[in-house]
């Protein structure tokens, strides 16, 4: 089986097309070829993260009159694309939060410093009434046990919120370590 990979448009998913023309694949298996390729991309193919907007183009194969059923192309599709995501060096993303941050201007230094000790990059800071206003964006993984570190740092008086930004390619010493913990025993 004969695969073409291409980035698709951000939020619009997997997108699947056959170019097979001759019949070198008879119309019955291109359907299970296309479930399995699906499947592997919900399944992920690096670290069993799922796939995110990418086209696949079924280009090409064969099959056997006697041998050639539905399940060998869900498997064969799934197959083809593992190693066409491999060959085309696939990196994993992470969920990038926006995160306010208002403390009282005594604690600046040391929740600056967290945020920065987080993967964070701080945006903007405003001061106002002897309260710093810090704007940054985080890695969400990041950021669990953020409420109760930033209590304790300010003595009970910084607050923040967070809300989802974007996916951003995660650091490469980062995605190196996701990758071995996540890889299957054998």
């Amino acid at each position: 089986m004969v695969l073409e990979i291409e980035p698709n448009e951000k939020g619009k998913g997997i997108e699947f097309v056959s170019k097979i023309v001759g019949g070198t694949i008879p119309k019955e298996f291109i359907s299970p070829a296309e479930q399995g390729i699906r499947e592997a991309c919900d399944s992920g193919v690096l670290a069993g993260y799922p796939l995110i907007d990418v086209k696949v183009a079924l280009v090409d194969g064969s099959f056997h009159e006697v041998d050639s059923n539905e399940m060998a192309f869900k498997i064969a599709g799934s197959i083809a694309i593992r190693e066409a995501v491999m060959k085309a060096k696939p990196t994993l993303l992470e969920p990038i939060m926006e995160v306010e941050v208002e403390v009282p201007e005594d604690f600046l230094g040391d929740v600056m410093g967290d945020l920065n000790s987080r993967r964070g990059h701080i945006e903007g800071m405003e001061n106002e009434n002897a309260i710093a206003k810090v704007s940054s964006k985080v890695p969400l993984a990041q950021m669990f046990g953020y409420a109760t570190d930033i209590r304790s740092k300010t003595q009970g008086r910084g607050i923040f919120s967070m809300e989802f930004s974007s996916y951003e390619e995660v650091p490469q010493n980062v995605a190196n370590e996701i990758i071995a913990l996540n890889k299957p025993f054998g």
